[in-house]
């Protein structure tokens, strides 16, 4: 028996999410029909975390244990050759047995991008998030450093969320970046992991101090409140990015 992981990228916009649903594509769903295609096996496929509907990964990781003879070449191009255009593995490799997508690991990063101005632009507007103000980019990234460490991020989680809500949170900026030779900010989080919209909440407290409405010092009341309420609403999906995984 083998365990094989995979390097995961894809365009969320068309997919329910990461997860298998019965409601519509997924990700999983994808890669479990093209797994079955290319060995005959029918396999479940354990993904790094869960994306929601829209949101884009980079490197989203999963596994898969298998009795195939394939070698890890014709893994990559075979799974290729039956997937949907919005979804490719980028990387396949042999895993220990003791390796698990999820349990494995040690931390995941995500990057939300934004694009301030007058205008949404056509060419972005399912990769990017348009906010039709400017940002003050130097408040964000002062309001976010207040959420490195270990802390109670229920402020920043959706509903009522099972077990522990304290993260470690050891990466958290704003920085201007340009795709297609437009100017966009980017709001980079890391940690050990991430409760449910936990991303898309904080994006959307810092939109509120990027846009002058919220002090950068109340961000640091929020956290410690661990009241939904008093955080920025939810950003939307789209803008959404799940960079890379690190076991």
């Amino acid at each position: 028996m083998r365990n094989i992981a995979l390097r995961i990228q894809y365009d969320g916009t068309d997919f329910v999410g990461s997860q298998w649903q019965a409601n519509g594509r997924s990700v999983q769903g994808a890669l479990e029909e093209a797994w079955e295609q290319l060995t005959r096996q029918r396999q479940r496929f354990t993904l790094s975390g869960r994306t929601d509907a829209g949101v884009h990964a980079l490197g989203q990781v999963a596994n898969v244990r298998t009795e195939t003879g394939h070698d890890l070449r014709t893994i990559q191009r075979g799974m290729n050759a039956h997937l949907p255009d919005d979804v490719a593995v980028v990387e396949v490799w042999e895993a220990p047995d003791t390796f698990h997508a999820r349990h494995s690991a040690t931390r995941r990063e995500y990057r939300y991008l934004l694009q301030p101005g007058p205008c949404e632009l056509p060419v972005l507007r399912r990769l990017v998030v348009h906010v039709e103000y400017d940002l003050d980019g130097a408040a964000i990234n002062q309001a976010l450093q207040v959420l490195l460490g270990s802390h109670d991020f229920a402020a920043f989680a959706a509903g009522s969320p099972d077990g522990s809500t304290v993260r470690t949170c050891c990466m958290a900026c704003c920085q201007p970046v340009e795709l297609f030779g437009h100017a966009l900010l980017a709001v980079d989080l890391a940690a050990n992991g991430f409760l449910h919209h936990m991303v898309r909440n904080i994006v959307g407290t810092m939109l509120l101090v990027g846009s002058g409405r919220l002090e950068s010092s109340q961000v640091a009341a929020i956290l410690a409140s661990r009241d939904r309420r008093r955080a920025g609403r939810t950003a939307p999906a789209h803008g959404l990015y799940l960079m890379k995984v690190v076991y």
